[in-house]
């Protein structure tokens, strides 16, 4: 089966994802899929399962090779993530696979502590900032059918066409 990213407007988008309730070997094998498509669009660095259609809570988060990370935890597979707790705001430039056309300024909470599982089924939790923080609030966003040109406060001012690459 061959992923494709959904984009704005599919209805898929706007759905809210269901919890996992079963680590098996066919969700393993999706996330890995998931990453693989992650990686292979260039400077991507969050992607979750509605962006291609499966409406369940998975998110995949790598930071570890953007000039803006500051934290970095690695390649983050979380399955059920639960943002629990925030501090701070900070305003960023945001982008989305799902959103190809526009980059857009975003506020978000600048510190989290998010928990979740991981592939081995493990509960885990997470403390992180800055850049990191925000890609993984964007990739929860997108599990409750939520995109980043919802949380941009004034579309003429924070609303832009983004740069071909």
């Amino acid at each position: 089966m061959k992923l494709f990213i959904r984009r704005f407007p599919d209805p898929a988008l706007r759905e809210k994802a269901d919890k996992i309730k079963k680590l098996d070997e066919n969700l393993i094998e999706f996330a890995d899929k998931l990453k693989s498509l992650m990686h292979a669009n260039k400077g991507c660095v969050g992607i979750a399962a509605p962006q291609v259609g499966f409406l369940k809570r998975l998110i995949i988060v790598d930071v570890s090779k953007h000039k803006k990370a500051c934290e970095i935890h690695g390649l983050l597979v979380m399955i059920n993530p639960e943002i629990i707790n925030t501090d701070g705001m900070v305003m960023n430039r945001e982008g989305c696979l799902s959103v190809p056309d526009f980059t857009g300024n975003v506020t978000r909470s600048e510190n989290i502590k998010v928990k979740y599982i991981d592939l081995k089924g493990d509960e885990k939790t997470l403390s992180t900032s800055g850049f990191e923080a925000v890609v993984v609030q964007h990739e929860i966003d997108h599990l409750d059918g939520i995109l980043f040109i919802d949380r941009i406060k004034n579309s003429k001012r924070d609303l832009f066409d983004r740069k071909k690459y």
